[in-house]
């Protein structure tokens, strides 16, 4: 007897559908076909334990399970429910009439329970696409999937369970979910408000300049001055994501099994922050199970590098493609995947090694040249993707004393949500560019248009400053955020005087002992 069930894999952050073929036949064997690895393969016995624990078996007959399409690899146990369904249906002992409508998936313990799966959100939402009446799978993906309207997503505990419900004896509850209502609930939800930071008042700025036109940003400081803690903060400035945002980070975290249990949509920015010691795969994704890396998990929210000249210079390279595509092409001998990847940039450094270069009161004690050769750690070419340099000093004990409280988060947000709105009519008519952060050469004639005293201004600094040339494109840039922030339409020459501040690293001099 021939049976097909259905269950999905995922490539890169889409599912693929899997149909698996079951046929029963006279003589002794199991077989598993269809391009399986280990963990597939190894289903057999943990299908006949938790079988044999419910009062079913495998029949010793000639069993042969295909996966098709045979071209692609599966991988991983969430294989088991599916194959164990067409098994029980083709040998007669689970009536298997229905299992074709349902998307089926899920590890199978060895008393019978399920465990969780990775990608559970893409498979519904293919589940859905391709027609089926609903998707059965373990109760604790049961919320992430529900979030896709149009399919019934059944939750269960146990194999036994869904051959109840199979054989008639039992019905399944479909789980509900209000999408809306949980994004709505979330946007507020952040653990770090500027509120709680004294002092830092032109970082705080530096941070809503960043978050209004989506400009990556580099904090310079010696250690204790605050960087890790601004940074922190960012996102709870960034405006609220859409709806279609939140599920886009739901797919790449439910991918990469970076979701809780029971957890439906992520509807806040992400904030990543990996340890220098990363490797390259862990940043941008792939490995022998391919999964999205931090890059990647960083989409739609801020990606932090925490003391970026340490980090080895091979990875910090492989950040410049997705810093200007918005998505990471992984490309192997075996595979090809394509993770999206649109996030922010933030980073912090110290000044030199010893971390006190241009202290108000601590003296550099790095030998000459030393600076420099640790800023060189940084290629030029990552750096010309950073639009603003910030350099944070230490906040004085009075400022840190001072109990009066300061502006809250959300304050800041409503002036950069006003700031995004200005950009987005703006840039309506351009493809693939949402904010000033993106604005191409070509276009930077008519946008960041500057009377004759914002010119004599930028070209006056440029020359005192002796600013570099790759310095001039970015403080357009800035000074276009900085004006939508004041609602003004023309650049002034305060804007640009306030860009230029911004542009620390562009100083030829600045590492100069």
């Amino acid at each position: 007897m021939l049976v097909k069930t259905y269950g999905s894999t995922v490539q890169g952050v889409n599912a693929t559908i899997v149909t698996v073929e079951i046929s029963v036949a006279a003589g002794v064997n199991f077989f598993i076909v269809g391009l399986p690895d280990n963990a597939v393969k190894e289903s057999h016995h943990r299908i006949e334990a938790a079988l044999k624990h419910h009062g079913y078996k495998i029949p010793g007959k000639r069993i042969v399970v295909n996966m098709a399409p045979a071209n692609i690899r599966k991988e991983g146990s969430a294989y088991d429910l599916t194959i164990a369904v067409g098994i029980l249906a083709a040998t007669g002992q689970m009536e298997g009439g229905n299992a074709g409508r349902f998307m089926i998936m899920g590890e199978v313990s060895l008393d019978g329970g399920l465990q969780a799966i990775r990608g559970a959100l893409p498979i519904a939402i293919r589940a859905r696409e391709a027609g089926f009446e609903g998707f059965i799978l373990p109760r604790v993906n049961a919320r992430e999937a529900a979030v896709v309207d149009k399919l019934k997503v059944y939750g269960v505990d146990n194999i036994r369970q869904v051959i109840d419900f199979f054989n008639g004896k039992t019905e399944l509850t479909p789980v509900s979910v209000d999408t809306q209502a949980v994004f709505l609930s979330q946007t507020e939800d952040f653990a770090f408000d500027f509120s709680e930071v004294r002092g830092q008042d032109n970082i705080k700025r530096a941070f809503e300049v960043s978050a209004a036109g989506g400009h990556n940003v580099l904090l310079i400081g010696p250690p204790g001055s605050g960087k890790t803690m601004l940074a922190k903060r960012l996102p709870g400035i960034l405006p609220p994501p859409t709806l279609q945002e939140a599920l886009e980070t739901t797919k790449i975290h439910s991918v990469a099994g970076k979701l809780e249990n029971h957890t439906s949509l992520l509807a806040v920015r992400p904030f990543r922050s990996p340890h220098h010691t990363v490797s390259d795969v862990a940043l941008v994704g792939g490995g022998s199970y391919p999964q999205p890396g931090e890059i990647s998990l960083a989409h739609n929210g801020v990606l932090f590098l925490d003391e970026l000249p340490e980090f080895k210079r091979t990875v910090l390279e492989v950040l410049r493609q997705p810093l200007e595509d918005r998505v990471m092409t992984v490309n192997r001998a075996r595979f090809s995947a394509e993770y999206p990847a649109g996030f922010m940039l933030v980073a912090s450094m110290n000044p030199c090694p010893c971390g006190f270069y241009n202290h108000p009161e601590k003296e550099c004690l790095c030998a000459p040249g030393l600076v420099q050769k640790y800023l060189n750690r940084i290629s030029g070419p990552l750096l010309d993707r950073i639009d603003i340099h910030i350099e944070v000093t230490p906040v004085p004990f009075n400022e840190l004393s001072l109990t009066k409280p300061t502006e809250k988060s959300r304050t800041i947000r409503d002036r950069v949500v006003k700031a995004r709105a200005i950009q987005a009519a703006r840039y309506k008519n351009s493809q693939g560019i949402y904010c000033n952060a993106q604005i191409q050469a070509k276009q930077m004639h008519d946008v960041c248009r500057i009377d004759s005293a914002g010119s004599l201004l930028l070209k006056t600094a440029m020359e005192k400053l002796d600013l570099s040339a790759r310095a001039y494109d970015r403080i357009l840039k800035v000074s276009r955020t900085i004006a939508d922030l004041g609602n003004s339409d023309p650049i002034k020459a305060e804007h640009l005087a306030e860009a230029i501040h911004y542009r620390s690293l562009d100083r030829r001099d600045w590492a100069v002992v």
